[in-house]
């Protein structure tokens, strides 16, 4: 717990590479879904590291730890949009990595709220 900012942090390091893979595969997407499942999507997906960068600098635990669930609720949000892109065959070959990714950043999420419990 170490960081000097929430760039240095391996859980927002990979939520953005998630939000980076997430403006990719959208671009896919069917130009109906602009305002539909890719605004969606991409809103979602970016509220993951934004919510992690802001409970970095909050001073309490108790703050840090309410931005790192709204990050967490996000993240879910996104994994039921992969799914549903998915069914609906707008995401082919990136749906493995894209839910891969989106696991390991809620085991690391998951593991930095614990550290964070713990000190306190």
């Amino acid at each position: 717990m170490g960081s000097r900012n929430f760039q240095d942090l391996v859980v927002w390091q990979k939520a953005h590479q998630l939000v980076l893979l997430v403006y990719k595969v959208t671009q896919e997407f069917p130009k109906e879904e602009v305002y539909g499942l890719t605004s969606q999507l991409r809103r979602a997906a970016i509220s993951i590291p934004a919510n992690i960068s802001e409970g970095f600098v909050k001073k309490s635990d108790a703050d840090k730890l309410r931005f790192f669930n709204i990050s967490q609720g996000s993240l879910e949000e996104c994994r039921y949009y992969f799914l549903l892109a998915s069914d609906l065959g707008y995401i082919t070959d990136e749906s493995a990595v894209i839910q891969n990714l989106a696991a390991e950043v809620s085991r690391l999420l998951n593991a930095y709220m614990k550290e964070i419990r713990k000190s306190t």
